[in-house]
């Protein structure tokens, strides 16, 4: 039986994902552990790890040309125009100041809901980035991801469809890892433990990639 034939609650989906013994085998496939000779990792491997990370501390506040690179390795591409408006102009500084506001060192199951709920800075960046010229909603998301990856969540199509269209995604996925004593929380650091995946991917992405390997090979036909 697949996830997609489950009426399942949004927690409930993610866990269906998460609780699959496939889970650590894709992890390290994506990961690139334990691959036979001449395999190679998804380039979405390099997302957190490229150039030391978005969220260190001397560019933790500004996008930075790494950045755009980075949210490459996950299959999308930041318009050249905006790019340059990120890297050199006004948008730039309107996000700097943004994502001053925006904790760095915190994990998303540890924060407060206001830090993620409508209105907040991390909200009011996505609606920045998204409104810009051919962004969108997954780039604007994946963007901010780079920068706190421990708060704000990777999220696109493949996930969307395999969870459910929640009101918030942030919100839906900040009451799911609270919820029962964080136990999926737990559950995403023992899997990323098991796997063998550097503790210096976030709990987060670990949920991210399982969600998007797991839904992608059930063979879903995704809306875009």
């Amino acid at each position: 039986m697949s996830s997609g034939d489950l009426p399942l609650p949004f927690a409930e989906r993610l866990g269906f994902f998460v609780a699959d013994p496939q889970a650590v085998v894709d992890l390290r496939r994506y990961f690139g552990l334990g691959v036979p000779p001449g395999g190679m990792p998804f380039t979405g491997s390099r997302f957190e790890h490229l150039a030391g990370g978005g969220d260190r501390p001397e560019v933790a506040d500004r996008f930075t040309a790494e950045d755009l690179v980075a949210v490459q390795t996950l299959s999308v591409t930041v318009p050249a125009p905006v790019a340059l408006d990120i890297l050199e102009g006004p948008l730039g500084a309107q996000l700097s100041g943004l994502l001053h506001a925006i904790p760095r060192d915190i994990n998303m199951v540890d924060a407060d809901v206001d830090v993620v709920t409508d209105g907040s800075p991390a909200d009011q960046a996505w609606h920045l980035l998204r409104g810009q010229p051919d962004v969108g909603w997954v780039i604007a998301g994946k963007l901010l991801a780079r920068k706190r990856p421990r708060l704000l969540p990777v999220y696109d199509r493949v996930v969307r469809c395999a969870v459910g269209r929640p009101p918030s995604f942030w919100l839906a996925l900040h009451a799911a890892l609270r919820e029962d004593g964080a136990v999926l929380h737990h559950q995403l650091l023992e899997l990323r433990q098991v796997a063998g995946v550097p503790e210096t991917v976030s709990a987060l992405r670990i949920c991210d990639v399982t969600v998007w390997m797991g839904h992608r090979a059930e063979g879903h036909a995704c809306p875009r």
